[in-house]
């Protein structure tokens, strides 16, 4: 990776670009949804409404921002900066392009997976501290599904580890040089994939904040800018989570020459962003007991078939 001036220009650069995608994204959700179910959605506020994702910030900036008095203050305040702050570090180990990203690590896929991990705490702690009976049980299930779904998350990328022999995701993508791993891994990927969305905790399973059972959940209690804060954090962990599946199965950059490496790793992700919108908008939420059962009775044996058989083919091919 770059070092000096130009090195810090590229963080900068990338962490702008990724905060400027999520806040976009929140008006591409509501567009594409709308066309998908007949509707117009926004529309009135700049050409094709692009401008309500500008209005709704102003409303947010100005909204009340209202601490509870039975809340514990001081947790409840540090509670949305977690899944902010770790959705956005999680970009430094993406590689975008040859030669483009922050930190080129040799555990970067390590680095991901416990990102995903401490994100829950974001969750968990705002259940804690609103002292809300609903913000309780949301933080509950929130931490139930992403300690449980983080096992198959865990155990489906494996595969990927060993065909490419390293946990370097930039060494990940050169490895798919002669074939993307989503032929090999495509067991690993549909694992991986419904992992991924469980532990963002999107819809179908956004069960910890669902609305007619929990009011809103873990977030009951918040308002104003530290509500917006888990908003963006949730789509920030929307384009992390896709951009890591474009680089562990569709070869990440990689493509034909006739497009820059970087905007065929943007088209990838753009297309693993529409598809986490679509399921949200087609799929209907299961119940709790339903999800639990489905990862331990389905999941867990169909990513651990993936790995002996990965192991296998690795072990008959040395």
């Amino acid at each position: 990776m770059n070092t000096g001036l130009g090195g810090a220009l590229d963080i900068v650069g990338i962490l702008l670009s990724v905060i400027f995608v999520a806040a976009l994204l929140i008006w591409v959700e509501r567009r594409l949804l709308a066309i998908w179910q007949d509707r117009l959605g926004p529309n009135r506020v700049g050409p094709f409404g692009l401008l309500q994702v500008v209005a709704d910030m102003i409303k947010m900036f100005f909204k009340e921002d209202w601490i509870p008095p039975f809340a514990d203050q001081l947790v409840f305040v540090l509670a949305p900066t977690i899944v902010f702050i770790t959705m956005l570090t999680g970009f430094a180990v993406i590689p975008f392009a040859p030669g483009v990203g922050i930190i080129d690590f040799n555990f970067g896929l390590l680095y991901f997976l416990a990102l995903t991990s401490l994100s829950v705490y974001s969750v968990v702690l705002a259940g804690y501290a609103s002292n809300n009976k609903y913000s309780l049980l949301g933080s509950l299930r929130a931490a139930a599904q992403t300690v449980s779904y983080e096992v198959f998350m865990g155990i489906s990328v494996m595969g990927v580890v060993m065909l490419s022999g390293t946990f370097n995701l930039r060494e990940i993508v050169e490895a798919q040089q002669g074939g993307w791993f989503i032929l090999p891994q495509f067991l690993g990927f549909l694992v991986f994939l419904v992992a991924a969305v469980a532990e963002s905790r999107r819809g179908p399973f956004d069960l910890p904040e669902a609305e007619q059972e929990l009011i809103a959940g873990f977030h009951t209690e918040y308002s104003g800018m530290k509500f917006g804060m888990f908003f963006v954090g949730e789509y920030l962990g929307v384009t992390l989570t896709s951009a890591v599946i474009v680089t562990l199965f569709f070869g990440g950059w990689l493509g034909p020459a006739w497009l820059p490496p970087l905007v065929w790793f943007c088209l990838k992700t753009a297309v693993g962003i529409v598809f986490f919108i679509l399921i949200r908008g087609a799929l209907p939420r299961p119940r709790y007991d339903q999800l639990m059962a489905f990862g331990w009775k389905v999941m867990l044996p169909v990513a651990l078939l993936n790995l002996l058989a990965t192991g296998a083919v690795v072990l008959a091919a040395t």
